[in-house]
């Protein structure tokens, strides 16, 4: 969740480290601060709140100029966020600075030796017992790398540590276990950010730590070790968007780039996947077809956004490829003792390929002996590398923090997975397949006339700013559409807002039905199973009958929901399973204008983060 910079190069270390954690305020955090090492010493600066403050103090007291600094922006977890709490932490002699995301669980005793001896700390965070930690270790040792190797063996949890120390100008030192670390490889600079988007304006050469890893940054030279100091093999790569993707192009807001963005980000997603022998490709297949064949059951793990594309991703595994799908939130997989075994095979979804949650469950999974395919926007992140194969999709950056062609893009993840595991099984003939393909080559089109369709559906969503609750329904594959839509608005405009199987408004929902109550409501296509089209005109006649006010989503030339439907908002017509490629647009549209309505924050929504690293 947190956002760090590193830098040491021929630069103004602090001017690369703000830009850097500017880049990296999508991430969601409240408090920021930065070291930078100068002449011999090493001075720092911290501030409870946005960036904005810390800019704020750098210009009424500057820090003294220097070519290595480090950088943080704090999402609390230990502490309140308030100036002392915030990052970096020095040590008691001010010799050494780091910062941390993640979680150290054994801070506690750690806390309590250091007391014993003296050192100890003075914040509310676990994270501050590294620092002196370190300047132990380095008075010992005399070297940092060394010292981040001795000290990181000693720690429990999840974290990314980021350090300097005023003896070794030119130096900056990171370790990685259970937390994303990536860095930056340039001419005569070295870049360490939780996230490619921090150097992507300086170099798109990176390579990211492995688990367990220390790295030693120079200007002219990058040395990664194990924790135990053997030399650990690297594994560079290129990103394949520039600076430009991560900036904001003319919109207010980057949620409404990438929901812009999302026509392109769909056809990115299907490029390549179809061989020059009609089969398809995925990214990475480590799995023999022979276990994919034999396969008993699919499990599906993921959180929040991509949880919902796990249960559309049920739909088509299970009618594609015959094979039994679950679908569980990550948060609970594996407490719940989970039946799994060499013949289950374990989808997780993650946008970041951090989301811890999703990465403990991918690891139980493991341990019990299923495989694990990866679906993941993120290049080298840790879930992608820790899987037994891996469907990237290609939404490129997103910024915003509520998820919008991520989503699209691992549904479309989702149906191809669906369709290989129909080739591998044999479910599916190639012509059935190149079919499909077809139709969801053509969804990037269907987008673009939705997007170009939405000004009503902004018009209506400012009509609603003054309301405080929307339910949503619908329909098979129509129902995680408004489980979607749902979540969209409550991280948005802070609304009460629920998604239900309209099937079940009458075993105790229809009870919330009032007089102008909105109700939004997923048509299924009549012209796929007519039984769902049926029943959810049904539905709708049921709560407007109550009162309810009706905002009805239906593809073109279904006139059979227009006498219903107080607002209609129309989607191009598409097969039954494909339907949330195009139905979900509106739905997020319509959270961002009423977000914009009320007032709030689109792109950085309260108490919220972009990736979240802790349980």
């Amino acid at each position: 969740m947190c956002g760090i910079v590193g830098y040491a190069g021929g630069r103004s270390a602090l001017d690369v480290v703000v830009a850097g954690l500017k880049r990296l305020e999508y991430r969601g955090y409240d408090s920021a601060g930065v070291a930078v090492l100068s002449d011999g010493g090493l001075a720092a600066a911290k501030r409870a709140g946005k960036l904005r403050n810390l800019e704020k103090e750098l210009t009424e007291r500057p820090l003294p100029s220097g070519s290595t600094a480090i950088g943080h922006t704090r999402w609390a977890t230990h502490g309140a966020p308030t100036d002392l709490n915030a990052h970096p932490h020095l040590d008691h002699a001010g010799r050494v600075a780091v910062v941390h995301n993640g979680i150290i669980e054994n801070f506690a005793e750690l806390r309590a030796e250091l007391s014993l001896r003296g050192q100890a700390p003075v914040s509310e965070t676990d994270s501050e017992v590294v620092a002196h930690l370190l300047a132990e270790a380095f008075s010992s040792c005399g070297e940092l790398a060394e010292a981040m190797r001795q000290v990181s063996r000693r720690l429990t949890g999840a974290f990314t540590l980021v350090a300097v120390h005023a003896d070794e100008p030119g130096v900056v030192v990171g370790a990685r276990r259970n937390s994303p670390l990536v860095v930056g490889v340039g001419e005569g600079e070295s870049f360490l950010a939780s996230d490619v988007a921090a150097f992507i304006a300086h170099t798109r050469s990176a390579i990211e730590l492995g688990q367990d890893q220390v790295v030693e940054l120079r200007r002219d030279r990058i040395t990664v070790t194990g924790f135990d100091g053997a030399p650990a093999d690297v594994r560079p790569y290129h990103v394949d968007w520039d600076a430009s993707a991560a900036e904001k192009g003319g919109y207010d807001y980057f949620m409404l780039k990438e929901i812009a963005e999302q026509p392109r980000a769909v056809a990115d997603t299907l490029l390549g996947r179809i061989g020059t022998d009609g089969a398809l490709t995925l990214d990475e297949v480590r799995i023999p077809v022979e276990e994919l064949r034999e396969a008993s059951k699919v499990v599906v793990v993921a959180c929040g956004t991509a949880f919902h594309a796990g249960l559309i991703a049920k739909y088509a595994i299970e009618h594609w490829a015959r094979i039994p799908c679950e679908v569980e939130t990550a948060s609970e997989f594996r407490y719940r003792d989970p039946i799994l075994d060499q013949r289950t095979l374990v989808v997780a979804i993650s946008q970041s390929g951090e989301t811890m949650d999703t990465l403990m469950a991918l690891r139980h999974a493991r341990e019990q002996g299923a495989r694990v395919l990866a679906i993941c926007n993120t290049n080298g992140s840790t879930i992608p590398r820790e899987s037994d194969a891996v469907l990237y999709t290609h939404a490129g950056p997103e910024i915003a923090v509520a998820s919008t062609k991520a989503f699209l893009t691992q549904l479309v993840a989702c149906y191809l997975l669906a369709l290989y595991l129909g080739q591998v099984r044999g479910t599916q003939w190639a012509d059935e397949i190149r079919a499909v393909v077809r139709e969801l080559s053509r969804i990037s089109g269907a987008v673009e006339r939705v997007l170009a369709t939405m000004e009503p559906v902004r018009a209506l969503a400012r009509s609603l700013a003054g309301k405080n609750t929307v339910l949503f329904l619908g329909r098979h594959v129509g129902h995680p559409v408004a489980l979607e839509g749902a979540l969209k608005l409550k991280e948005l405009a802070y609304m009460h807002a629920e998604g239900f199987a309209a099937g079940e408004l009458k075993h105790g929902p229809i009870a919330l039905i009032e007089e102008d109550l909105p109700v939004v409501v997923v048509v299924p296509s009549p012209c796929g199973r007519s039984v769902l089209h049926d029943k959810i005109v049904s539905n709708i006649q049921e709560i407007r009958a109550r009162g309810a006010r009706t905002i009805v989503i239906a593809e073109e030339g279904d006139e059979v929901v227009v006498p219903y439907a107080d607002h209609l908002i129309r989607i191009p017509a598409t097969p039954t399973l494909l339907q949330p490629l195009v139905a979900t647009v509106p739905l997020q549209v319509f959270a961002c204008e009423l977000a914009t309505a009320r007032g709030n924050e689109v792109d950085q929504p309260r108490n919220l983060a972009k990736s979240v690293t802790v349980e």
